[in-house]
């Protein structure tokens, strides 16, 4: 309320705001938003605010989302009605608030949060923001009075184009090459030039983008083949109106390439392109490539990797117009760019797309949305595509259309794959164990890797496992006991540390407890073993060998890629530039190095175990299976010299094991859509996953049941509810999760049951209960 203050407005001269406040909270009509006066301010839609809230009136942020005149009281005293305090002036284009507005309606989460979500935390906090007086043109005529000098610059200064002001005294000194700034102060007090305070972002702190990534970038831009032609002209006659584009190309077939022909033609055409890629932190041979083909045009990198002030000044540089192209992670799809003509979705299968916190959105589903909202064709690239974008390919609905590079650039052969069944090679890993640890790599690999690194070649070995074991139990045959978290329904992950008095410790990773490695089993006093194999331990068989026999060392020639062995983007960076110089000869990592990384030296890729997976409890398990091995035995073989890709399973008549190794994508894909079909699973129908959070279980399983009751009433038909039912992780950080997955026939219906579900019991995402449409985990 104003309380005292100027004379308001006759009622019928004022104006409102409908505000989303950066709170877990929902106004009218599930979600648009709070009114408040905005009479005398100007606004915009999209414009970052502070608002009163609540009975003391906190002052709190929001975003404008929609203006108008009493149509947005709803009936509501205005006499009542609070005023907007203040402006932060920026904020969001128009078109990402109605794209904000459709995410928190899909995945049922508050507009405040989504529209939060949207804008970097250092954005909003303004890290780096400061003033600094700039120069602009004023166009007068020059001064008799003026010296020689001043003239001369005055005349170059005329012939600069526009974009070139905004400058610095300083700047604008060196540009015109001028001993010093006298001749331009003299041109600002002729008032020819004129001073202006400007707005800008200082970068501070070491940035990820200030790293040497030059080994990475390829030279020249090569000539486009005959099929990569076809999809460009393909795609580019889709400009200008939405389409959606399944790019379905194997390893090594110069996806990119189709990319960077098609951004040409976007920014010919006046226009910005985004370009998602997964964890651009790990792959910095991304933004290496387009910095290096669209540097004239500004190349915007926003990424985890950056620091707050980096990530602030690229924001800007976007919202204003200084960057043309923007090439990131996830949240890149929300990029303040103006009349964006193409988003790219590379890698679109990739799980990393998907947050998984809320609003639980996928960012491939985002950027279809937002191209539909601006008109222009949205491309997903992948070997190994989602079921979902191969479904949605093939299906002949309107507007999406599939295209296929199915040949490597240069004429160059798929990898041999060799897939080797474990169960034979178990005595001779036993054979060759170090340390009381049975090995990791059978003789197969281990023959291969020991050939590849004489014949001076590099290897990729994959365990999508971190750590140094799975888990630790006792020796007991009768006891049974294993370590597992005292918060977490989980076992606890084995971690080697040598700066402990054990060596080791163990670590939960879901709620990230750590504690000391016991000596005995407190059930019955035994002694205790580590079981399963984790990158930690492999790196461990790989020093004991590889440095006698070939003189390479752990941490230099051999590299491991995980999570606990890399901090920050400047690891990652570091260490993927020295294996492309060829410094570093074995890499050895977690799923992360199947990752889009293309190093020509790589001549072998092993697999060291490709059923971990398989043993999730998730029908997306098998799928997965395929992506991961199918996605790293393409890393191999990308030059003359050829490459082999070695397959270790105890499964090796799996068909994801099989269509794998004949890099036979579209075989699997037919195959585990019909799977999928037969059991009424997406993408043939659509999920939804509610789970309730609580520490107590009982108030968890009560909620569950009561949001169950509203589902059976909800009226919608061919729905499929499970549960409710403990979670597979039925406790995570000390709270109990009860689940419900939701099966609907389509989108509209599982959309509808779950507004209905919001407007009339008031259910969705927040601290206790966690919303998840189209999950990509069960868990």
């Amino acid at each position: 309320m104003f309380g005292s203050g100027p004379a308001r407005a006759p009622l019928g001269e004022r104006r409102y705001a409908r505000v989303a406040v950066e709170r877990a909270i929902e106004g009218p009509g599930a979600g648009e938003g709070l009114t408040y006066e905005c009479t005398g301010q100007t606004l915009e839609v999209g414009e970052r605010v502070e608002v009163p809230l609540g009975r003391g009136d906190r002052a709190t942020p929001g975003v404008v989302v929609r203006l108008g005149g009493s149509e947005l009281l709803d009936g509501f005293d205005p006499e009542r009605v609070k005023a907007v305090l203040r402006s932060h002036g920026g904020g969001l284009p128009g078109g990402l608030v109605e794209l904000a507005q459709w995410i928190a309606q899909y995945y049922v989460c508050p507009l405040g949060t989504t529209l939060s979500t949207m804008t970097p935390a250092a954005v909003k906090k303004r890290v780096g923001a400061r003033t600094r007086k700039v120069l602009v043109r004023n166009g007068s005529e020059v001064e008799a009075k003026l010296s020689a000098k001043a003239r001369d610059a005055w005349k170059r200064i005329s012939g600069l184009d526009d974009a070139s002001f905004p400058i610095g005294a300083r700047d604008l000194a060196a540009r015109l090459e001028l001993a010093s700034v006298r001749e331009v102060n003299a041109l600002v007090r002729a008032g020819m030039l004129r001073e202006v305070d400007e707005a800008h972002v200082r970068v501070f702190g070491n940035a990820a983008s200030d790293l040497d990534t030059s080994s990475l970038a390829p030279g020249a831009a090569p000539e486009p083949t005959r099929m990569q032609r076809s999809v460009i002209d393909g795609i580019g006659a889709t400009l200008g109106s939405f389409a959606a584009h399944v790019l379905l190309g194997v390893t090594g077939s110069g996806k990119t390439e189709v990319y960077l022909r098609l951004i040409r033609r976007v920014l010919d055409r006046g226009e910005s392109a985004i370009v998602l890629v997964p964890e651009i932190a790990l792959t910095p041979q991304a933004s290496a490539r387009f910095r290096g083909r669209f540097a004239g045009e500004g190349v915007a990198v926003l990424h985890s990797g950056l620091s707050a002030s980096e990530r602030h000044a690229e924001w800007e540089r976007v919202r204003r117009g200084g960057a043309r192209v923007v090439v990131g992670a996830r949240s890149a799809v929300f990029a303040p760019c103006e009349r964006v003509g193409l988003i790219v979705v590379d890698e679109e299968h990739d799980t990393s797309y998907k947050q998984d916190q809320a609003p639980r959105y996928h960012a491939r589903d985002v950027a279809i949305k937002r191209a539909q909202l601006v008109g222009c064709p949205v491309v997903m690239g992948s070997a190994t595509p989602s079921l979902e974008s191969f479904a949605n390919g093939i299906s002949g609905r309107a507007g999406w259309s599939l295209w296929r590079l199915s040949e490597r650039v240069g004429g160059g052969a798929m990898p041999r794959v060799r897939v080797v069944d474990m169960a034979r090679e178990r005595e001779a890993l036993r054979a060759a164990s170090t340390g009381g640890y049975e090995s990791s790599i059978g003789p197969t690999l281990r023959g291969a890797l020991a050939r590849t690194l004489r014949e001076g070649g590099q290897a990729i070995l994959l365990l999508n496992r971190r750590g140094f074991a799975t888990y630790l139990a006792c020796r007991g045959k009768d006891c049974g006991w294993h370590l597992a978290c005292d918060h977490c329904d989980a076992r606890m992950v084995v971690h080697r540390d040598r700066t402990l008095p054990r060596g080791s410790m163990v670590k939960c990773h879901h709620c990230l407890a750590e504690k000391l490695v016991p000596t005995r089993c407190p059930v019955c006093g035994g002694g205790l073993m580590a079981q399963g194999a984790g990158t930690q331990r492999v790196e461990d068989e790989l020093s004991s060998w590889l440095g006698p026999e070939f003189g390479l060392e752990v941490g230099r020639e051999v590299l491991r890629l995980d999570s606990d062995a890399m901090r920050g983007a400047a690891d990652y960076f570091a260490a993927l530039d020295a294996f492309a110089r060829g410094r570093a000869r074995v890499l050895l990592g977690t799923q992360m190095i199947a990752k889009g990384l293309d190093f020509p030296g790589v001549r072998l890729v092993g697999v060291l175990s490709a059923d971990t997976s398989l043993l999730m409890p998730d029908f997306r398990a098998v799928e997965r299976t395929f992506q991961l091995v199918a996605q790293v035995a393409g890393r191999a073989g990308r030059a003359s010299a050829g490459g082999e890709v070695i397959v270790q399973t105890y499964e090796p008549e799996l068909p994801a094991i099989r269509h794998a190794a004949r890099h036979d994508y579209e075989g699997f894909a037919r195959e585990e859509l019909a799977a999928r079909r037969d059991a009424g699973l997406p993408p043939s129908t659509r999920m939804a996953r509610i789970v309730v959070r609580d520490e107590d279980r009982e108030r968890a399983w009560s909620r569950a049941r009561e949001i169950h009751a509203r589902l059976e009433g909800a009226g919608a038909r061919g729905l499929t509810l499970t549960g409710p039912m403990d979670c597979v992780l039925a406790r995570v950080a000390d709270h109990f999760r009860v689940g419900i997955e939701i099966v609907a026939p389509s989108a509209a219906s599982l959309v509808g049951t779950l507004s209905s579900l919001r407007s009339e019991a008031g259910v969705s995402s927040d601290a206790h209960t966690a919303i998840d449409v189209d999950p990509l985990s069960l868990l």
